[in-house]
């Protein structure tokens, strides 16, 4: 493959040789039909020499014009963005499910140039009904331009029929499917259950996870759902925050799970 440029290249530059060979001749042979012409009448060397500045001229108007860029190159626009690394965001959002609203919101993500890489929905935790649809969590994990506001993002998601939407940096581990991470880390605490706060941590996201005991106080000025306890034994608890985003009836749920296959692991011995 790295031949061909070469091959084509050359091929030019034997073509431009002979076309300008070709001119020399037809050049030198006007010449000397006009020396022969004219003969030894005065007017001969002027006309000679009038032709040679000539040619000179516009042999270098021609170079000057070949280094210029075709008008139809300059006017294309340059995309500052190209070649650029997309920026990774997490958004999750409120909406009311009924049918055409997801592609909305997939319209609203296409018209900005994102890209959408993954997608979860979750219910809110209420069962309620109304006629116009049923309330849910959607959750995106996409790739947009770098360029891109958030409040433009943000703006463009509500009209799109999104509410309480909330927009984080994502990383390419939210990627991974929630069912089979589920999977991997309940048999991770099953054969060492003092990995509990790692795992916990990696399923839900967030940078820590802290021990708890009874009484211990807890962050009562947290946001509604920003902060989850879950006990693992009559001793003990784990309290996990994360106040960016909040958490969903179905991440209290994985974790519960969680820690039950700890604890099982635990007390029946098998670890």
């Amino acid at each position: 493959m790295s031949d061909a440029p070469k091959k084509s290249g050359h091929g030019t530059s034997w073509r431009r040789e002979i076309v300008e060979l070709a001119a020399l001749f037809l050049a030198v042979g006007l010449a000397h039909l006009l020396a022969t012409l004219l003969g030894h009448q005065d007017p001969g060397p002027v006309v000679l020499v009038g032709l040679g500045v000539a040619v000179i001229v516009g042999a270098a108007i021609h170079k000057r014009m070949g280094r210029r860029p075709r008008r139809s190159e300059a006017a294309l626009p340059v995309d500052e963005g190209a070649g650029s690394p997309m920026a990774l965001w997490r958004i999750r959002m409120r909406v009311v499910e009924r049918p055409g609203r997801l592609a909305t919101v997939a319209g609203a993500f296409g018209r900005l140039g994102c890209n959408i890489l993954a997608l979860h929905i979750a219910p809110t935790g209420s069962s309620a009904i109304t006629p116009a649809g049923c309330d849910a969590l959607d959750e995106f994990v996409i790739e947009a331009p770098p360029g891109l506001a958030l409040d433009v993002l943000a703006k463009a998601l509500t009209e799109a029929g999104g509410h309480d939407v909330v927009i984080v940096p994502a990383h390419v581990k939210d990627l991974t499917d929630p069912g089979v991470q589920a999977l991997v880390l309940a048999q991770r605490v099953g054969a060492d259950p003092d990995r509990l706060p790692e795992a916990m941590a990696e399923l839900l996201r967030v940078s820590q996870v802290e021990w708890r005991r009874p009484g211990d106080t807890v962050d009562e000025g947290a946001e509604l759902n920003t902060t989850m306890v879950i006990s693992v034994n009559p001793d003990r608890a784990l309290l996990i925050r994360r106040p960016e985003l909040p958490f969903t009836p179905t991440e209290a749920a994985r974790a519960a799970a969680l820690t039950a296959a700890a604890r099982q692991a635990r007390y029946t011995g098998t670890a």
